[in-house]
């Protein structure tokens, strides 16, 4: 909302502009631009949009400086140690925290919908056995509107209800097709009676000669990596999604662009990259090689893993994470695996060292849920899809946010123009 007690000025060419300032519940002010350029023919310049607010929304909120994250305004950490991943989804895509009634009543829709059309098991087997899963679910996820058209017309509010419960539910198993399609193994149905992250460790890691029981601190750990990776505010895949959503773009294709855009190693891909670089290292012996390295401004190498671009403190998600890691470490007793030796020495170093201390460069929540996601036994390729699934409900919220907003309009950022001025074409002989 606007704040009538506060404008800023802009003065350009000896023209003095106006400009309204609006006022969150919350953060920073805004400067509106809307009306510059039509009112003084220039542009802003914002690289990365780092400083640019593209929208308004009332769902997840970030205090980079006080290392806080605010889901519909409940802290992270309270959200994490009493709640659970699918009451996270309905408080987001809802906004409120659900009753009893209806908890029950949103779990069981999101349990019906788990299993997808029969005939999209072979899409599968048009991929290669080696292909990356990430790329799998792009297109898998792409292709749901090819089988679901009763919920692909954005303009009615029961399909767009439909069609985010379906992708909710489905994006595990599809997640857990794409594993089970790379290591060769049959596909695992979903079962009912299982919660949502035991549901998807059971698709995993079960095979039909034999019963697979969910342990319920490894079903506690996925649980919190989905609520923790549930939404980020406006990052680089949820803006993705609003932009190909701003286009009246049917919302499973809105929902494979985010997953294209997670797939980045600076994105989605950062757990990825931080458990290559801990093989990369290898041993407890050669950090101190690496450290220099890290150091070193002129090396070109840099830890994964540690600090982030936005929090400026300690990441809240790291802290409840680390707890996690720690359990699932204990039950395991895999503290004498190699990988695990370098990641938590590297934490030590991290957590005492006044170079990393004074940089801000905390373990972040990448670093802590590779390492879980390492123990379970996923492979590295797995890390990314496993965060698209928990990032689903934060991309269908803020999808939902923006269509029914009636001030959107479809995306399109300007640039600063660089290249050749107007020139005439010249035949090729006269070249």
């Amino acid at each position: 909302m606007a704040d009538t007690t506060k404008t800023a000025t802009l003065t350009l060419d000896g023209k003095t502009y106006e400009l309204p300032v609006l006022k969150g519940t919350i953060g920073p002010d805004v400067i509106d631009i809307r009306k510059l350029y039509g009112e003084a023919d220039v542009f802003t310049y914002d690289p990365g949009f780092t400083s640019t607010a593209a929208t308004d929304s009332a769902i997840t909120y970030i205090d980079g400086d006080k290392g806080e994250l605010l889901y519909r305004g409940y802290p992270i950490e309270q959200l994490a140690d009493q709640s659970h991943y699918l009451e996270v989804c309905y408080l987001l895509l809802y906004g409120e925290l659900p009753d009893k009634a209806q908890m029950a009543d949103f779990e069981m829709r999101v349990t019906k919908h788990t299993m997808v059309h029969e005939q999209m098991q072979y899409f599968f087997r048009g991929f290669r056995r080696d292909a990356h899963p990430m790329a799998t679910m792009v297109g898998v996820v792409g292709a749901m509107s090819a089988f679901y058209h009763d919920s692909t017309d954005i303009s009615d509010p029961w399909q767009r209800e439909v069609a985010a419960i379906r992708m909710i539910a489905k994006l595990p198993t599809i997640a857990a097709m794409a594993y089970k399609y790379s290591v060769g193994q049959p596909f695992v149905y979903p079962k009912n009676a299982l919660s949502y992250a035991g549901n998807f460790l059971n698709m995993c890691f079960a095979v039909p000669a034999e019963d697979y029981v969910v342990n319920p601190i490894l079903e506690k750990a996925m649980d919190r990596i989905m609520m923790l990776h549930a939404d980020h505010e406006q990052n680089a895949s949820t803006s993705t999604v609003r932009l190909a959503g701003s286009s009246g773009a049917n919302p499973f294709a809105c929902i494979a662009a985010g997953i294209a855009c997670l797939w980045g190693p600076a994105h989605g891909g950062a757990n990825q990259a931080c458990l290559e670089m801990l093989k990369e290292i290898g041993t407890v012996d050669r950090i101190p090689e690496y450290i220099a390295k890290a150091k070193d401004k002129n090396s070109g190498f840099r830890l994964m893993g540690f600090g982030h671009r936005v929090y400026k403190n300690f990441d809240p998600r790291a802290k409840v994470m680390k707890e996690s890691a720690d359990e699932v470490l204990d039950l395991l007793g895999i503290h004498n695996n190699p990988l695990l030796q370098v990641a938590k020495e590297l934490e030590r170093i991290a957590l005492s060292d006044e170079y990393f201390i004074s940089k801000k460069l905390y373990p972040n929540v990448d670093f802590y849920s590779g390492i879980i996601l390492e123990a379970m036994g996923f492979p590295t390729s797995m890390f990314t899809p496993i965060f698209a699934i928990s990032r689903t409900v934060g991309w269908i919220s803020q999808w939902k946010e923006m269509i029914a907003d009636p001030t959107q309009k479809i995306g399109r950022p300007r640039q600063l123009y660089i290249g050749q001025t107007r020139r005439d074409y010249q035949d090729v002989t006269s070249r």
